[in-house]
């Protein structure tokens, strides 16, 4: 039917030469005269559309009506991060950033795409080590060697296989210097820091996954004593809050260190306590002053206020560039201590005393030798 209305359109013969006639492009100059038989053009066109619908039916959708996929979005927010750490290097100054930001946001997201789909392995404390190695330790490493300029001293004393406690020093407002540590030893001897955190941590939102991805458990006997039993590093920082949270004014000074559970733990595993000094971390955050009316409105342990914050809104979280210095000192062997010795304070206190001691006498030495602190 179709064919037969499309042949009552078209002139034919010499006008449609001269014309050059295109099928079903040109109407004719006045209206026929009407016919009963004739259909009305709309239903004549219905079995075209229908032919086209049919046709239509079995072609490839309209991408722009398909819904956005979960890689193509990720893309776009990795584009956008890329930009804005470009913009960060450029600002911030590309010989501290440099690159290996924008090459690690790339790495992230490759590795965002390959989460998507299939599981992956963690222990039985949570943690990552593919995520750890391929996006935690890589954004950590511009930090740790460009902005910080981490300085790495008695690497040999580190254990490349076998349990150990390393015990450092606390500073800096923020727990930066837990991630310095595992970054600068992971780049060292390749091997993975379990740090103890903590209660703190694992209650706030978004910061318990993390610490649990990056291989940080709950600071208890328990799970220092299962972490070292199973041949791993374990780091541990006594002062705790104490130490984070102190005035600039007691900077390098350290605070009490609890009572010794750490070393309880190190004896009933009878592995090696290896002390560890940080200088640098004390002028990252210089801590003025503290609000305790904040930090009771908050639920924090303390809320502190330095040169940058809060004055500087969101820019007073950029860490100062200080010029850091690790050492690690030689270890204090437990193996001569009877684990039964674990449960009686005074051997726990003395032990514990060493240990506070090696590491304030370090930091004295360090400072003396330090040129500057940037």
């Amino acid at each position: 039917m179709a064919s037969e209305f499309e042949g009552r359109l078209e002139p034919d013969g010499p006008e449609a030469e001269v014309l050059g006639f295109a099928p079903r492009r040109r109407r004719p100059d006045h209206d026929p005269e009407p016919d009963e038989t004739q259909q009305p053009e709309a239903e004549a066109r219905e079995p075209d559309e229908a032919q086209e619908s049919e046709a239509g039916q079995g072609s490839d959708p309209d991408p722009e009506s398909q819904p956005e996929s979960p890689t193509a979005g990720l893309r776009g927010v990795v584009s956008g991060l890329r930009g804005a750490v470009s913009g960060l290097a450029g600002w911030l100054g590309a010989d501290r950033i440099g690159p290996e930001w924008v090459a690690a946001v790339e790495r992230a997201a490759e590795f965002a795409r390959s989460r998507l789909h299939g599981d992956y392995p963690t222990d039985e404390f949570g943690f990552d080590p593919e995520f750890t190695t391929k996006i935690f330790l890589p954004l950590l490493r511009p930090l740790v060697r460009n902005w910080f300029r981490v300085e790495l001293r008695g690497a040999e004393r580190l254990p490349t296989d076998g349990a150990a406690l390393l015990v450092s020093n606390h500073a800096g407002g923020l727990p930066l210097d837990g991630m310095v540590l595992q970054s600068i030893i992971h780049d060292e001897i390749g091997r993975h820091v379990r740090s103890l955190g903590a209660d703190l941590i694992f209650a706030t939102p978004y910061s318990h996954d993390l610490a649990r991805k990056t291989g940080t458990t709950l600071a208890c006997a328990e799970d220092a004593e299962r972490l070292l039993t199973a041949g791993e590093i374990v780091a541990v920082f006594p002062e705790g809050f104490k130490g984070l949270g102190k005035l600039y004014t007691d900077r390098y000074r350290l605070q009490r260190f609890g009572r010794g559970g750490f070393v309880s733990a190190a004896v009933r595993a009878q592995v090696p306590i290896i002390p560890v000094s940080i200088v640098g971390s004390e002028e990252i955050y210089p801590i003025l002053a503290k609000v305790p009316v904040l930090s009771r409105a908050f639920g924090l342990p303390y809320f502190p206020l330095t040169p940058l914050f809060p004055w500087f809104g969101p820019l007073g979280a950029i860490p100062l560039p200080s010029k850091w210095i690790i050492e690690i000192g030689e270890a204090i062997p437990t193996d001569q201590i009877a684990p039964a010795a674990a449960d009686d304070p005074t051997v726990i206190f003395n032990v514990t005393d060493q240990v506070r001691e090696t590491i304030q006498q370090t930091l004295h030495a360090l400072l003396v030798r330090r040129p500057g602190i940037f």
